[in-house]
């Protein structure tokens, strides 16, 4: 019971002190799953997140989803899950019934950019984080590269085209290499 809690817990504390969505939250999250909990590493920690960004839905919830799981079964997914639903679902319905009178405060204006200011610095943080935890392969770096190129000059040119595409093709090229590597080591057992 006391693993169940404390899941809960953590998870409701992610959900809480997180602001700006799921790429916001890979900070956190890694502080918690990895340095803190140590409940998984950081290899796979790299892997959940590349998970929870490919598959439909917010990443801290399929984050939080895959740690139930792995620590809890179904039950540990579900109550994964929830707790890091509990504190959004409570704070937009509050602000929802005095959205109005709230945005009318300058306080609270002011506050909002600078949440917008920290929320750019974190997703930065992590992305830079993960970029130092990834192997530096040449695959990697040629798809890194590019993906930057093709989002910056998409970006300049105002061409719209969706992430969903960079994912499925960044995936069916990793995929790719590995079976061509796989056929190769066949190759090599067969002579």
């Amino acid at each position: 019971m006391k693993k169940h809690f404390d899941l809960f817990l953590t998870m409701l504390k992610i959900g809480l002190f997180t602001f700006g969505g799921g790429y916001a939250m890979i900070a956190l999250l890694e502080n918690e799953f990895v340095a803190k909990k140590g409940w998984i590493e950081k290899d796979e920690f790299l892997d959940m997140v590349a998970i929870a960004e490919s598959t439909p839905g917010p990443i801290a919830i399929n984050a939080a989803t895959y740690i139930g799981y792995k620590m809890l079964g179904i039950v540990g997914s579900l109550l994964a899950t929830v707790a890091v639903c509990i504190p959004s679902f409570v704070i937009i319905y509050a602000i929802s019934l005095f959205f109005d009178a709230f945005l009318s405060f300058t306080l609270v204006a002011h506050a909002f950019r600078g949440i917008q200011v920290c929320v750019i610095w974190l997703i930065l943080s992590a992305g830079l984080k993960m970029l130092r935890q990834t192997e530096k392969t040449p695959l990697n770096i040629a798809i890194l590269s590019a993906v930057i190129v093709c989002m910056v000059a998409f970006s300049l040119l105002s061409v719209s085209f969706s992430t969903i595409f960079y994912i499925l093709i960044s995936g069916c090229i990793g995929l790719s290499v590995y079976l061509v590597g796989l056929l190769r080591k066949r190759k090599e057992g067969d002579k």
